[in-house]
């Protein structure tokens, strides 16, 4: 039985994608030597992986000769007058580029509006896990965005109280001095405060109940005057 056929497209599976990359990465290096060799031709091949990192092969000396004389070849071929005929044939080569990209998109626009009419089940299965992925990544960043805003008003919420509690805490220490309830130096108000300041600054009110007058104690002490 034959190979089957491979399909060319994005492999999902980090590792095997890492296998495959490695794979196909030494024999590109290894096609890129023996054509230098086998042919005589300066060879350069620079490859860089999905994490940044850079592979390279040069058939001459270095890179930086390839680069150099690739940059000279075309500021020549810059200068130099085109041909007409080979001008014509490249902007309509770029043009049926363009044109299969339209066509592209209008097709991946036409799916995602829900015309899905001539799509095989396993087109709709693709589609299908593209739109969970798509879903996926919406809700997280909503529920990253609703982390942040429930963050800020707490942090500003916290800072409103503990302004609240400052003040209060300056109108009590201005009541405190000034005691407008003290008559012949006794105080006669029937409640009492208690303020508090704990770390964080937060400021807790404590109102006691009101204490017993002894109306008989005083009583003899008028009639003995």
């Amino acid at each position: 039985m034959g190979r089957g056929k491979v399909v060319i497209r994005r492999i999902d599976n980090s590792t095997n994608r890492q296998v495959t990359f490695s794979k196909r990465r030494n024999g590109l290096l290894k096609k890129a030597k023996e054509l230098g060799i086998l042919c005589d031709a300066e060879v350069g091949l620079m490859i860089f992986s999905s994490t940044g990192k850079l592979h390279e092969f040069a058939s001459t000396s270095s890179m930086r000769s390839v680069i150099e004389r690739y940059n000279k070849t075309q500021d020549e071929s810059l200068q130099s007058p085109q041909n007409p005929a080979s001008e014509l044939k490249f902007w309509q080569t770029e043009a049926a580029i363009l044109r299969q990209q339209l066509h592209n998109m209008q097709e991946d626009h036409r799916k995602l509006m829900g015309e899905l009419y001539g799509l095989s089940v396993k087109e709709l299965q693709n589609l299908e896990n593209q739109l969970e992925m798509s879903l996926r990544g919406i809700r997280m960043k909503k529920e990253q965005i609703l982390i942040d805003q429930i963050q800020e008003l707490t942090n500003k919420q916290g800072s409103f109280v503990h302004q609240e509690n400052l003040e209060l805490f300056k109108k009590f220490q201005v009541y405190g001095t000034r005691d407008p309830n003290t008559v012949n130096g006794d105080t006669i108000s029937p409640y009492d405060f208690t303020i508090s300041e704990e770390s964080h600054a937060h400021i807790h009110l404590q109102l006691s109940q009101p204490q017993p007058q002894n109306f008989s104690d005083r009583a003899t002490a008028l009639d003995s005057t």
